[in-house]
């Protein structure tokens, strides 16, 4: 699961593309509920890592820039971490769904669409403002426009669930995209200011714009478009390509022909040159999809009379039959066609499901990807077979690398991986060379065998009987490399069952000069992280690392951009660092008083070759507690700085709200941190304490020092998302937000084993601290949260009954039998850790929850570990037992809620909840504390002492990460 606390405070969205030429340096988008014209930070946490298309998309990945979002293909609404998409305005096709009277208990059941009280509805109705895209040369800055939160009648549009994903039949590509409505092109002016506005123009009126690309030269613009047509043709809806002049704002469809449309389902196009681009296309020969027979050939068998061990977790939207397997194909399967800007087109290759398509540096050569059958009905498509081969850039076949079988039994455990080729991308300093890592140990993480990984390269054409070189063997997982020249390049492996990461340094042209590790450490110990290496753009429009030179000094330096973790919080640096000697000087540092600053993004990068420090100019980007994001550019060595945007506050009905973040200390000496969120003008002295809602995500530890560290800042700006707990600031509560949930297990111990334990020590801390400060009332206090964390509020309700008042559950799991192969970060199975699935299950303790629970979820929900029938179980447990209780399910929703409608009810549904049973509860919590709190004690104690089966770690319960390969490729991020 994403933490999707994160998102909430997080206003924007921002990326480095470091993929191809055709890829912008940079681009920056505000966070699904910002209210201005650009994003608001670039901070990724850890590591480059890669699991894609090349070395400069590794790099780009560990880059501090935070929140990083492809702005050429929207986001779908749980891309954008389950927060809906975008700002939201009232329309006309819902008004009349939606009531605003109050209810009572009569009116509660059964109720139309509702609004929240204005205070929050205001908010979460400010208009959007639009995203931004840098152009390759840095001269130009693009205004993505987008529209509000879109109504519930366009969720409702039919959708195949097929093979993991979701495909809008209609169009053509996935369901539920979110778009741009219009393209504007700033001038940015070498005293930092901006332009007027040039309004792209030659598209139709209510245009929806997709996948937005820069050419290498930047002087053309390509994007999709689609328009829903009144007449609905069986066209209508479709997705075409059109190109746009830079310097004119002039667009046009990249195909002269009406009927050759975009097949975005996976791919969808990419420029091979500056006025060529190679286009997934519908097949022309393709008709209408077969009818469903109403009577199947047979019955549905599937077998494993060979005994073969295959565990995979609980995938949703699977194939299901052939039927399924020929409506994917249907669907998925694309004639690709080069289209250049003159109008010349022509079709290469045959039509297949191609997943990928990415030019070599040269522009001499195409590595395609492709899935191909036999499918499966038990794992999605990101685990289909793949044949990869090497194309002309012309279209001509040249050799295949791999074609990987399917891979139904990669096992459970983290860091397992698929057997084969993987990771196959090209090197980003040479014009045609590829490489890619090979497991050795079957994919297996349990199997131990040195090397683990070994990274080969290979030119794009080898000559006869050449065999792939050996870069670099590793007894880590592979993650990703970081590319320089032929004296430099960065490999990255890492390890999740002991979080130990590593940095190695290689000269990749220098046989006889051994790598050696340059960083050594635990990825959970922010406070060493270094930083990440800032990349430069080549000629060719990839991204390597950017070597600075000093003045009458021969060493070799790079820019290590960090987040500068400490425990007064995150101070962001950039040093320039001595890849020979390891010294540093910080030469840049944010202001730690007031402002929290980042680095974004290198602006001297459009020359080839080192970049000298008197001539190196940056953007950062700057904010407060109050104040939100701006964006600056600082150059060398007079450190001028130049201010380029100036976007008003986004809800200035919270400007002066207050924000600290806090320290406290669990019983057992763990240090635990908060965000503590007041109302504007708060006086404890006049209004003393107020309801407070706790709102969290509980996170997986391997050491008390790693989870007692602090991360954030408290200077950073509060970003408030549609659904965000920080909305009930407008309703005078105390928020805080993000506790330290730490789940820690040290040594050979697994965390879980000990979950309920710990988890209500971490709340008893945090509610202790904030009753102690005065800010919350004791009888006042609730628990919410959404995925994991509404899993971590049904146990706090369950086991820490002393605490909490009442609780918000949003698309959460709450019977971990049903589950059976892993979930979040455990990776052993029910048969394996049978007591800890139990105890960690609030469906098994619904007779113990005796205070008021909201549960809500999206009815179509996709995440692999939160199935929408978990909240209706656990709804019909806890009334069983005669507890308090309701269930919200939201018809079209998926695991984050999108539509306006289903926004707007789940505040009013939230607000109701705590209007009627936090800011009005009279029952006496405190009185009972102490019983309370030693009956939860002896509970945890006696599931303490049950001892199960331990055997590893795993990954994420958000959503189906084998799909995260096949996902349309960006050619820029924000």
């Amino acid at each position: 699961m994403m933490r999707l606390q994160k998102v909430y405070h997080r206003l924007s969205l921002l990326s480095i593309s470091p993929f191809s030429s055709s890829l912008p340096p940079f681009s920056l988008s505000p966070n699904t509920r910002s209210r201005f014209p650009s994003s608001s930070s670039l901070r990724t946490p850890g590591h480059l890592r890669t699991h894609s298309r090349n070395a400069s998309k590794t790099a780009m990945t560990g880059s501090r820039f935070h929140r990083l979002v492809p702005i050429n293909s929207a986001l779908t609404e749980d891309a954008a971490g389950g927060n809906g998409s975008n700002g939201s305005v009232s329309s006309s096709a819902n008004a009349s769904a939606t009531l605003t009277e109050e209810d009572d208990e009569n009116v509660a059941i059964g109720v139309k669409y509702r609004l929240p009280p204005p205070e929050i509805r205001d908010i979460v109705d400010a208009p959007p403002l639009p995203a931004l895209s840098f152009s390759p040369l840095r001269d130009k800055i693009l205004f993505l426009k987008r529209r509000s939160l879109p109504p519930l009648a366009e969720l409702g549009r039919p959708e195949e669930k097929l093979a993991g994903i979701r495909i809008d039949g209609k169009c053509n590509t996935r369901s539920r995209m979110s778009f741009y409505t219009g393209i504007g092109i700033h001038q940015l002016m070498p005293d930092g200011s901006l332009g007027p506005e040039k309004e792209v123009q030659g598209f139709p009126d209510g245009a929806k714009i997709n996948f937005v690309t820069w050419s290498n030269d930047g002087q053309h613009l390509a994007f999709s478009v689609r328009v829903e047509e009144e007449d609905s043709s069986s066209n209508s809806g479709k997705l075409r390509v059109w190109v746009a002049d830079v310097e004119t704002g002039m667009a046009r469809p990249l195909f002269q022909s009406p009927d050759i449309y975009l097949n975005a389902v996976f791919d969808n196009y990419i420029w091979v040159d500056n006025s060529t681009l190679l286009v997934c296309t519908i097949p022309l020969s393709r008709g209408d999809p077969s009818k469903k027979p109403l009577v199947p050939s047979g019955p549905k068998i599937q077998s494993n009379e060979q005994k073969n061990v295959i565990q995979v977790r609980t995938f949703q939207d699977l194939l299901k039959d052939e039927y399924d397997e020929d409506l994917f194909d249907y669907y998925a399967t694309s004639q690709l066609i080069l289209a250049s800007l003159d109008g010349t087109v022509k079709e290469i290759g045959t039509p297949a499901v191609y997943a990928s398509m990415d030019p070599s540096p040269d522009e001499k050569y195409l590595l395609i990807s492709s899935i191909h059958r036999p499918y499966s009905f038990i794992v999605p498509c990101g685990r289909f077979p793949k044949k990869v081969d090497v194309w002309t850039s012309d279209g001509e076949f040249v050799r295949e690398l791999c074609d990987l079988p399917l891979a139904e039994d990669i096992p459970i455990a983290f860091s397992s991986v698929r057997k084969g080729m993987r990771s196959i991308n090209w090197r980003a300093d040479k014009p045609s060379m590829l490489y890619w890592a090979e497991t050795q140990d079957g994919g297996d993480a349990k199997v131990e065998v040195s090397p683990r990984d070994i990274i080969y390269t290979q030119p794009a054409e080898p000559e006869e009987g050449e065999q792939p070189e050996i870069l670099q063997k590793l007894d880590l997982r592979y993650g990703g490399i970081s590319w320089c020249d032929d004296s430099l390049a960065l490999v990255y492996e890492s390890w999740y069952k002991t979080r130990r990461t590593r940095t190695w340094v290689i000269s990749p042209g220098s046989k006889d000069v051994s790598p050696r590790i340059l960083f050594d450490r635990s990825s959970e110990d922010v406070y060493s992280d270094p930083g990440s290496p800032m990349l430069r753009r080549t000629p060719a429009g990839t991204y390597v690392i950017a070597k600075i030179r000093k003045e009458n000094d021969e060493g070799t330096y790079v820019l290590l951009n960090g987040n500068g973790a400490t425990p007064e919080g995150n101070i962001p640096f950039l040093d320039l660092f001595d890849i020979n000697t390891g010294s540093k000087e910080r030469i840049w540092e944010s202001n730690k008083e007031k402002y929290y600053e980042s680095v974004v993004a290198l602006m001297s990068d459009q020359k080839e070759g080192d970049i000298h420090l008197h001539e190196l100019k940056i953007l950062t980007s700057k904010e407060s507690k109050t104040e939100n994001t701006q964006y600056y550019i600082q150059s060398w060595p007079d450190r001028k700085v130049c201010q380029i945007t100036d976007f008003p506050h986004p809800y200035p009905q919270l400007a002066s709200l207050q924000k600290e973040m806090i320290r406290y200390q669990r019983k057992d000496g763990v240090q635990l941190t908060a965000t503590l969120y007041l109302p504007p003008g708060y006086d404890p002295s006049k209004e003393g304490p107020l309801p407070c809602l706790v709102w969290s995500y509980p996170g997986e530890f391997k050491s008390k020092d790693a989870a007692g560290q602090v991360r954030g800042s408290p200077n950073e700006f509060a970003g408030i998302g549609p659904t965000s707990a920080l909305l009930w600031l407008a309703r005078r509560f105390a928020i805080l937000s993000g506790p330290t949930i730490p789940i820690i297990g040290e040594g050979d111990e697994e965390a879980n084993d000990r979950y309920v334990e710990q988890l209500v020590s971490s709340a008893e801390a945090a509610v202790e601290e904030v009753i102690r400060r005065g800010v919350a009332h004791p009888n006042k206090i609730a628990v919410g949260g959404h995925s994991y964390g509404a899993f971590m509020t049904a146990n706090l309700l369950a086991h820490a009954p002393h605490l909490f008042c009442c609780g918000i559950a949003r698309s959460g799991a709450y019977n971990r039998t049903l589950t059976p192969f892993g979930f979040q970060n455990e990776d052993r199975t029910l048969w394996e850790a049978t007591t800890t699935y139990v105890e960690m299950s609030p469906f098994m303790s619904a007779n113990k929850i005796k205070k008021p629970i909201l549960l809500v979820h999206g009815e179509e929900d996709n995440n692999p570990g939160t199935l929408t029938m978990q909240s209706d179980r656990f709804f019909n447990a806890l009334k069983g037992h005669g507890a308090l209780c309701r269930l919200v399910i939201l018809p079209f929703e998926s695991h984050g809620y999108a539509a306006r409608e289903s926004i707007m009810h789940v505040l009013w549904e939230t607000d109701r909840w705590l209007q009627k049973y936090c800011v009005s509860n009279t029952s006496d919590i405190s009185a009972g504390l102490d019983t309370s709190k030693d009956a939860a004690s002896d509970e945890v104690t006696e599931s303490e002492n049950k001892v199960v089966a331990a055997s590893g770690g795993s990954g994420a319960e958000l959503a189906d990460s084998e799909n995260e390969e096949f996902q349309s490729k960006p050619r820029s991020l924000m």
